[in-house]
Order: C-alpha cells, then sequence, then structure tokens
C-alpha cells in the first residue's frame, strides 16, 4: 500500500477546507460550549446575585481548551482514543499559548489528531499507543510551539486594536466588511475574533458587520422567505445564502455597504466596544451571542471601575448598529439593486 491509500485508508484529508473550515468551525463551537456560555452563565449569576451560576460558568469556562481541541477532532473524524486524548492537548496548548490560546489549540489539536489517527489501531497494544503518540506529540508540540503562536496572534490582534483605537473610521469599515464577510462565508469569524482576541473599539465593529450580514439579508430576503427566512437568518447565520452568493455575487453588495457604513458609525459614533468574550465579536445577532457579549463588556468596565454605569445612549447605539440600521440601509441597497435588476426574484430563495 503506498503512502497516497495509507493516508486515505486512515481518513487524512491534507486540504484547506478540512483544517481552515471543518475544523475551524468546530472550534468555535467548542469555544461556544465551554467559554462563551460560561462568560454568559457567570455574568447571570453576578447580575442576579445567583452563585451556583457563577460557579456553573467558572467550570464552563476553565475547559475550554480541552473543549476545543475536542471538537476540532471530531471535525477531523478521530478515532476514539485520539479524540479523548485531545483533552490533554487542549489544555496544555491553551494555557501555554495564552491570550492567543485559540490559534495555538487549532495547530496543535491539527497535527496531533492527525498523528494520532496514523498510529491508531496499527499495533495490539492500541490503548497505550494511540493515546501515548496523541498526547505526547501533542503536549510537545504545545511546550515548543504554543507560546510563540499565541503571542503572534496576540500581537496580530493589538495591531488591529490599535489601530481601531488610531484610525476609528477606516479601521472601523475594514473590520466590519472583513469580519462580516468572513461570518458568511464556510469560515468561523467567532473563531478568527477568539483567536485574535479581537475587544474595544475593534470587537465593536466586527459585531456591526457580522450583524449587518446577518440582519441584512434576512430583512432583504423576507420577501422570497418569509418568517422563517427572517428567522433563520437573523439569529441563526447569514451562511445559508452562501449556494445563492455563488450564483449572483451581486446579492451580497447590500449588506456588504451596510456594513461598511454601520461599523464606523459603532466606532465613531456610539464608541461601541466588545469588553466580553472575544469569540462574541465574530457572532453577530446569533442567538443574540454579540449583544450579550456587549453587554458583559458593560458589566465588566463597570466592575472595574472603567465604566460608571449603562446609560441609555449605550442601548441606542447597540439597537441602532447591531439591528436597526442594517435592516433599513440592507433593504435600501437592496432595493435600488432590484430595481436595476442586479438582484431578481427568487435569487435570495433559500432552499427547502
Amino acid at each position: 500500500m503506498n503512502f497516497k491509500a495509507f493516508l486515505k485508508k486512515k481518513n487524512i484529508e491534507i486540504s484547506w477546507h478540512r483544517y481552515l473550515i471543518d475544523a475551524m468551525g468546530s472550534m468555535a463551537q467548542g469555544l461556544f460550549a465551554s467559554l462563551l456560555i460560561g462568560t454568559i452563565l457567570g455574568t447571570a449569576g453576578t447580575q442576579f446575585g445567583i452563585k451556583a451560576l457563577e460557579e456553573m460558568g467558572g467550570y464552563a469556562k476553565t475547559v475550554s481548551g480541552p473543549a476545543m481541541a475536542v471538537a476540532i477532532a471530531f471535525s477531523l473524524k478521530a478515532p476514539n482514543l485520539v479524540l479523548f486524548s485531545m483533552l490533554a492537548v487542549g489544555s496544555a496548548a491553551n494555557a501555554i499559548g495564552g491570550a492567543g490560546g485559540p490559534l495555538a489549540v487549532l495547530v496543535i489539536a491539527i497535527i496531533a489528531t492527525e498523528f494520532g489517527k496514523l498510529v491508531s489501531k496499527e499495533t495490539k497494544i492500541d490503548i497505550l499507543v494511540t493515546p501515548l503518540v496523541s498526547i505526547g506529540i501533542g503536549v510537545a508540540l504545545a511546550m515548543l510551539i504554543a507560546e510563540p503562536i499565541g503571542k503572534a496572534a496576540g500581537r496580530i490582534g493589538d495591531i488591529i486594536m490599535w489601530a481601531t483605537d488610531l484610525q476609528p473610521l477606516l479601521m472601523g469599515i475594514l473590520v466590519s466588511v472583513i469580519v462580516g464577510i468572513a461570518l458568511t462565508l464556510p469560515i468561523s469569524s467567532a473563531a478568527i475574533c477568539a483567536a485574535f482576541s479581537l475587544t474595544g473599539l475593534a470587537g465593536g465593529a466586527a459585531v456591526a458587520g457580522c450583524c449587518a450580514q446577518m440582519v441584512g439579508f434576512a430583512v432583504m430576503s423576507f420577501r422570497e422567505n418569509g418568517v422563517g427566512g427572517l428567522v433563520s437568518q437573523g439569529i441563526g447565520t447569514s451562511m445559508l445564502q452562501m449556494g445563492n452568493i455563488v450564483k449572483n455575487p451581486r446579492i451580497w453588495i447590500p449588506p456588504i455597504l451596510a456594513s461598511a457604513i454601520t461599523g464606523p458609525i459603532a466606532t465613531c459614533v456610539f464608541h461601541l466596544q466588545m469588553n466580553g468574550a472575544p469569540i462574541s465579536s465574530g457572532m453577530g445577532t446569533c442567538g443574540f451571542v454579540g449583544q450579550i457579549g456587549i453587554y458583559t463588556g458593560w458589566v465588566n468596565d463597570i466592575s472595574s471601575g472603567a465604566k460608571s454605569a449603562i446609560t441609555s445612549t449605550d442601548w441606542i447605539g447597540l439597537a441602532l448598529v447591531c439591528f436597526i440600521l442594517p435592516a433599513v440601509l440592507s433593504w435600501a441597497f437592496c432595493m435600488v439593486l432590484r430595481k436595476m435588476k442586479w438582484i431578481k426574484e427568487n435569487d435570495l430563495k433559500l432552499p427547502e
């Protein structure tokens, strides 16, 4: 059996799709089921004085590294022994990676999983060999490269946030448009924001861009998809439109233009900041996670003394940037393109 056939037998597919779409998307789900939910529970516990919720949130947040690594291994179709071994690998990579831990986990978990799959069920003492190889390679890599990867990711995030603070208009547009596009593409905007620890004004711009895509597509396609489409895209994902975008890329123009407007409004007018969990920056209105993250950030800022109180301007800015402006702008731009015949009837129709 040649090496290519051996890789096929082991279900190892070296491709951008598997590593940057499947693995990254699953990593975001792992983060959602640990760090993000833990943050929401902890915030609710603090706000309502329920200590049990605070403790539940704390437990959930502490397993974010293992949750990410197991989710990545699951997406790579790892055998059970490899899958379970990723608990230790994810814990090591996330802890050593620091602020850029999610990116370190992504890289290291992929490598460790694939090596684990190579040796899986190849010996009579598989129960020892597979975990030994998976954990040994994964933790060794974490000790060698997790810190540099984490620092590099953190540095990139710092540069983006510094540039946004320095040039809120230009960076508000760029961050909003780029992260919003990433949300609709079959990659994970949430994982990207988590990997680079994107918070502050840059995080606020990212939220604006994601909301523009989700709310924008939901509203502008209402005539084709009705209430079901409004909900599935508005609080689900705008990725549902990807097939239609491939057929007619012009349908992407309205939400992109909307994000280019709402991004700088978020950064320059309302100074909307995401100081909650970085993953929330890339979630938009999906389950209202982006808005919960912003609220969590307000609570954190009040606790630290950085903010005295949540004002009416804060709430107005949140409503305008996340819901009202994306809906109005995308609908208006879409109407223009419909009149120009760039968008035709059923171009935005979701599959049944």
